[in-house]
Order: C-alpha cells, then sequence, then structure tokens
C-alpha cells in the first residue's frame, strides 16, 4: 500500500554506502490495497531499480501474516548468500549477536543469539559489552538442550552477570580470567568516554559560539568562562530494548539553552553496580532508569560516590525531571544590565581621551566608575567609563533620573550633544 518511506531511504544509503549486496522485501501482500507494481515504481523513482524494472537487484513479495512468499525469502538470503561466497569459519571462537535478551525469577537472564562466525560450545564464555555468560546453559530455537551451536544458528544462552543490549556484539573466550580482563578493558573505555564530555564541554562551547558569530556576523567572546556550553551526561537503562528507544526519542526532544544532553551508555536490566561505575567517570552523571528495579549494591555504591539514580515508569515524568535537572545546570555566563541613561546636553572640553561633558540622567541612576556605551541614533559607537560627577559645582558619587549633572567621562570616542551615554555592569547570571 505504501510508497518507499525515509527509513527505507536511511536503509539503502547505508546498504549503498557500505557496498553491501542486499535483497528487496515487499511486505504485506495480504492486505486489500497491496500493490507489487506501485512498490517496485517507488522504489525506481528512489533510483533502487528491482530485477524487471530496469535493475539487478532481487526482490521477493511476501506476507509475514500468511506465510506467503517467506520460504521464497529464504531460499533468496541464500541463493545471495551462496553467490556472494558468504562463508563462515566453524574453527575459530564464536562470534555472536544478541538478539533479545529477558530476565524471569527462575532462570535469571537469558539472552537469544545468533552465531555470526565460529563455534560456540558449553564451556566458553560470552562477553557482549559488560555482561557476561559462563555457557552452561545452551538451547536451540526448540528450547532443547545441545552442546554446540555453528555459525547461522539461532541460540538461548541462560546464566548472564546482566542483560546484554540488543544488538551488541558477543565475543568468546576460553577462560573466565580472559573474560574478565577483555570486561575490564571495555569498562575503562566507557569511562574514558564518559571524562571526555567535560572536555567536549570546554571544546562544544568554544565552536558553538565562534559558529554563531560566524553565521550571524557578530563578535563573540569565547574567551570568556561564563560563555559555557554544559553536558549534562546520562546512562540510561530500560526493561526492553523498544522501551530504551521510546526514551532516547523522548530526551532528543528536550531543548535548554546552552545545555547538552549526552547520552553515554544505555542498556536493558536493572540498574548495577557497573552502572553507577560508569557513571563515577563523571561528576554529575545521572543514571536513570525506565521500568527497571535499582540493586541493593549499585543504590549503596551511589550513595557513597553521589551518583544520583532516578527511576519511572511514565515516560512524561522522566522527560519533566530530566528538564528541571537540565536548566539547573545552565551554566552561568556574563550579562550586561543597564543602571541609568544620560542624555549629553554640551560637551565643554576635550583633551586626549578625556571630555567634560553637561548632560541631564533619563532614566535610572549614574555613578562615578561606570562603564557607559555612548549611543548616536540608537546605535552604539563605542565604550567609556565616567570618572567623576558634578552637581553644583561638587563632587558627587551618584545622580538620579531628572537630574543635571556635569560630568567627566574616558573615551577615545568623539562625543556630541545629543548622543546618549547607557551606563551598565556585568552581571553573572
Amino acid at each position: 500500500e505504501d510508497a518507499v518511506k525515509p527509513q527505507t531511504l536511511d536503509a539503502y544509503r547505508a546498504i549503498k554506502s557500505a557496498r553491501l549486496p542486499f535483497i528487496v522485501g515487499i511486505s504485506k501482500i495480504d492486505k486489500p490495497n497491496a500493490s507489487v507494481d506501485k512498490a517496485k515504481l517507488s522504489l525506481a523513482e528512489n533510483e533502487i531499480y528491482v530485477e524487471g524494472y530496469g535493475g539487478e537487484i532481487p526482490f521477493v513479495p511476501f506476507s509475514g501474516k500468511t506465510g506467503e512468499g517467506v520460504n521464497d525469502l529464504l531460499d533468496m538470503i541464500l541463493l545471495t548468500a551462496e553467490v556472494e561466497g558468504f562463508k563462515a569459519d566453524v574453527s575459530v571462537p564464536a562470534e555472536c549477536i544478541v538478539i533479545e535478551a529477558n530476565r524471569d525469577n527462575v532462570r535469571g537472564v537469558s539472552a537469544t543469539l545468533i552465531v555470526k562466525n565460529g563455534t560456540l560450545k558449553i564451556g566458553d564464555v560470552l562477553v557482549s559489552g559488560l555482561a557476561s555468560s559462563s555457557v552452561r546453559i545452551l538451547e536451540d530455537f526448540t528450547g532443547k538442550a545441545i552442546k554446540e551451536a555453528g555459525p547461522s544458528k539461532p541460540i538461548r544462552v541462560v546464566g548472564w552477570s546482566e542483560q546484554p543490549e540488543v544488538g551488541g556484539l558477543c565475543f568468546t573466550f576460553k577462560t573466565k580470567k580472559e573474560a574478565e580482563a577483555f570486561i575490564e578493558s571495555e569498562r575503562e573505555r566507557i569511562a574514558e568516554e564518559t571524562k571526555k564530555v567535560a572536555n567536549q564541554q570546554r571544546l562544544s562551547a568554544h565552536d558553538i559560539l565562534a559558529n554563531m558569530a560566524s553565521a550571524n556576523g557578530e563578535e563573540v567572546d569565547t574567551t570568556d568562562p561564563a560563555n559555557k556550553i554544559a553536558t549534562l551526561a546520562i546512562i540510561i537503562k530500560g526493561d526492553t530494548n523498544g522501551t530504551l528507544e521510546a526514551v532516547k526519542y523522548e530526551l532528543s526532544k528536550i531543548k535548554v539553552e546552552r545545555v547538552n544532553l549526552k547520552i553515554v551508555q544505555t542498556g536493558i536490566g536493572d540498574i548495577t553496580e557497573n552502572d553507577v561505575k560508569l557513571a563515577g567517570g563523571k561528576a554529575g552523571t545521572l543514571v536513570i532508569g525506565f521500568n527497571t528495579k535499582v540493586d541493593n549494591s549499585a543504590r549503596q555504591l551511589a550513595l557513597r560516590m553521589g551518583i544520583q539514580i532516578e527511576t519511572f515508569d511514565i515516560i512524561y515524568k522522566l522527560t519533566e525531571w530530566l528538564t528541571i535537572k537540565a536548566e539547573e545546570n545552565i551554566p552561568k555566563r556574563n550579562v550586561e544590565e543597564e543602571t541609568g541613561t544620560l542624555k549629553i546636553l554640551k560637551v565643554f572640553s576635550a583633551n586626549k581621551d578625556k571630555q567634560v561633558i553637561g548632560g541631564r540622567v533619563e532614566l535610572g541612576t549614574v555613578h562615578v566608575h561606570d562603564r557607559v556605551k555612548i549611543m548616536r541614533r540608537d546605535a552604539e559607537i563605542g565604550k567609556g567609563h565616567i570618572r567623576e560627577l558634578q552637581q553644583a559645582k561638587n563632587k558627587v558619587g551618584s545622580v538620579e533620573e531628572g537630574k543635571e549633572c556635569g560630568l567627566m567621562v574616558e573615551s577615545k570616542i568623539e562625543m556630541v550633544a545629543g548622543d546618549k551615554l547607557v551606563a551598565f555592569e556585568i552581571v553573572l547570571k
């Protein structure tokens, strides 16, 4: 029924960039308004030419609901693999990919994997991210216990330290010691990436402000330490991969001025000590759980390390809370606050960069030592300092609204009657 959608084109661009062979599957042919020709025409309009429609890309119409065409699709996958010469090596340690993971109270954490290469055997140690499993229970797709699994086999491995992330790669080690060394190096790598967030905060502030200045034709003082972009590091745990994607999507919609939300790690399952240790790599990192619990050991470690953990089961509550946290982290910056405006009535004398003038305060109050902006027809032409103020030939510290006064202003800009001086102060906000 549908034409080519943006996600189809995204996939095609990724495939084309990687120069991978591929098959087009035209699904839902059981629908009343389904039209394979319409789908092929839409593909051609986007320069994806299938067999019989100006190209050589294989395609298979099928229905996941009725099963029609599914066997043809499987046969086409096998044929394409044979033509391309895809082969696996059964003699090497297994490399797998996680396609599903869950936890139950009886068996603990289990994961469904596909063996990509090599052979997985009982007794091997699997590692995916920071999750590991000494393979003692290995099952095929029917639930039958098996002793080993070769390439392309779907299998279930029971007994993980924590839930591995869906889509993550699994690597095989012969000993637990080798696996632990790999996990430690992975933990250090992730912690190092988390620490880089602080450096990125300083660098991105300079780059972003400089780009803003260039785009707007303005000058921005990127050396001002108050002109920063803060980065708030976040670790997210969810109950399913779909939940994580939904949470990440909602977080992407949070926009707080000069605060960048940076997701440094995601995972499925309860919040564990490993998550807290990762958060410990950068002060201020938040650990968020959605539809998950927090291990007691993780909670105790978080208290000792000063790491904040929050869990939610309603997504808008999560986004509301995180928006508040982001606003609390807005970096302070120098802001000009106007304190008074004086109109120049007469210029009495000018000696190098010091000028004696007379004027009337039109708004607010002006003070000795105030910094002033010199305005001519509402345009700023320069800046200066008030060095002296006089009323009735007496020196004063300030002059209020509505009063006339004489003053000495230090500035290299030549002022004339009719100009205005706007006094201001720099405030950190």
